[in-house]
């Protein structure tokens, strides 16, 4: 657990290494960081996906996960919600 002792050896590290004159621009550029990081993080997570008005262009996903039914692209060798392996459909041979 962090002490007042051992925020004070901080303070003086950070002190000694970026110059006082230093610090405020190193603090208002790490608020600015965070805050535009925060931004970012809200912008799309509160965002849906546009939907497209006319048919769809991009190809169905070809198999399901067996334990969750989540869609699953052919490529992938795990499923991304459960970490199950992908079973791998081999094409019917045409009689």
């Amino acid at each position: 657990m962090l002490g007042s002792q051992d925020l004070i050896v901080g303070l003086v590290v950070v002190l000694v290494l970026f110059g006082a004159k230093k610090l405020p621009e190193l603090a208002g550029s790490i608020g600015k960081s965070m805050k535009e990081f925060k931004k970012g993080v809200a912008d799309t997570g509160d965002e849906e996906p546009a939907k497209a008005v006319g048919p769809s262009t991009a190809p169905a996903p070809a198999t399901k996960c067996a334990s969750c039914e989540a869609p699953l692209d052919p490529a992938w060798q795990h499923c991304p919600r459960c970490g199950a392996a992908a079973t791998v459909a081999s094409p019917r041979p045409s009689s």
